[in-house]
């Protein structure tokens, strides 16, 4: 699971003491709420089906898939699914081909979700050899779903928008700089982008 309450609201405070912007946009948003995925193979396949379309559809194209095929939870169920099976439910054919490369690499043994490298890096590389998952995927799995506490999501859009927001910057920073900006937060990066996504969703206009 992702950080918890308290782990998340600990690191925050950390991050305040280093950087007092931080703690400005604690006072004007509070504390963000823990974001928990379930570690493992399910949260990944509904990554994958959740790429681009809305959370409702996503949603409705998960339970067809459960209705249709049985144990979601199980890779073996879309391993042995047929594409008409895949796409009656909702999954287009690049999908599809999505969720048998991810239950090939799981089933095989290939990628063990449970053992997963304790180095950030080599884990987002075992993550994103699975067709469909890059890099922001694989880094929102490990923050959300293993709780890794200095995962630094810095491509993410709203990331960049809302740390350039919280340091004073009117225009939108790179990745690259907004990466350069982190190094003085770590171990606690994970925590930064959680606030920046909270802060993000906060309605200014009241704040």
């Amino acid at each position: 699971m992702g950080l918890s309450e308290s782990q998340l609201k600990a690191s925050i405070d950390a991050l305040a003491k280093v950087e007092p912007a931080f703690a400005a946009a604690v006072k004007r948003a509070g504390y963000p709420e823990p974001r928990l995925r379930d570690r493992g193979y399910e949260t990944l396949l509904r990554t994958i089906v959740g790429q681009q379309v809305s959370v409702a559809a996503a949603q409705s194209i998960w339970n067809k898939l459960a209705a249709g095929l049985g144990d979601l939870t199980n890779p073996d169920t879309v391993a042995n699914a047929t594409d008409e099976e895949l796409r009656a439910a909702g999954l287009s054919r690049q999908k599809a081909g999505y969720a048998r490369s991810l239950a090939d690499e799981v089933t095989s043994g290939r990628l063990d979700l449970a053992h997963l490298p304790e180095d950030d890096e080599e884990a987002i590389a075992a993550l994103t050899r699975i067709k469909g998952i890059g890099r922001w995927s694989a880094e929102i799995y490990l923050l959300f779903a293993e709780g890794r506490p200095d995962i630094w999501p810095a491509g993410d859009l709203a990331v960049q928008i809302e740390i350039g927001r919280i340091l004073g910057h009117a225009e939108r920073p790179s990745e690259k700089q907004v990466r350069a900006w982190s190094l003085p937060w770590s171990p606690h990066r994970g925590a930064a982008a959680i606030l920046a996504w909270h802060h993000y969703k906060t309605d200014m206009d009241v704040i």
